[in-house]
């Protein structure tokens, strides 16, 4: 038997929004979490289901989640570059600075994967900078690894 929880993870996967609203009406648990860590709100931000991240939001999800690795959904969708979602997460409130197992942030993350939209979002809303992850790196540090110029010069200008 396919157990509640699933259902609301993999109907989050896919964006479906009529079963998510079903879910809802049955006060189905939204902060559930899979073997991994992962809570509706995160894999529907992972999956670009935008949609789904926002009646989410509106009925309950926690906005700062960590899955097992300590990484939200901002960190996710900074890293794969989701500006739609990233601006959403914002707006409702997650938390721009919160680190992951290792130390990393959303701002690293994009800084890393040169979502230089995504790193710009965040640095307009405050976004840290000088948090160093577990290694002593910075966002900044990051980008140089990776050879991002583009973001290097963002990262610069707003310092």
């Amino acid at each position: 038997m396919v157990k509640t929880d699933q259902i609301t993870i993999h109907a989050s996967r896919l964006g479906n929004i009529e079963v998510l609203q079903e879910l809802i009406r049955q006060k189905a648990d939204l902060n559930v979490s899979d073997e991994k860590g992962y809570t509706p709100l995160i894999i529907s931000c992972y999956n670009n289901q935008y949609e789904a991240a926002k009646l989410l939001i509106e009925n309950g999800a926690i906005l700062d989640s960590q899955d097992l690795g300590g990484k939200t959904a901002l960190m996710g969708v900074a890293f794969k570059g989701y500006l739609d979602i990233a601006t959403l997460l914002i707006s409702n409130g997650a938390d721009l600075n919160l680190q992951h197992g290792n130390g990393g942030t959303a701002l690293m993350f994009a800084a890393m994967s040169s979502r230089n939209e995504v790193l710009k979002l965040l640095l307009s809303h405050g976004a840290d900078q000088q948090i160093l992850d577990f290694r002593g790196l910075s966002a900044m540090d990051l980008a140089a690894q990776q050879g991002n110029e583009d973001t290097i010069r963002l990262l610069g200008a707003s310092s």
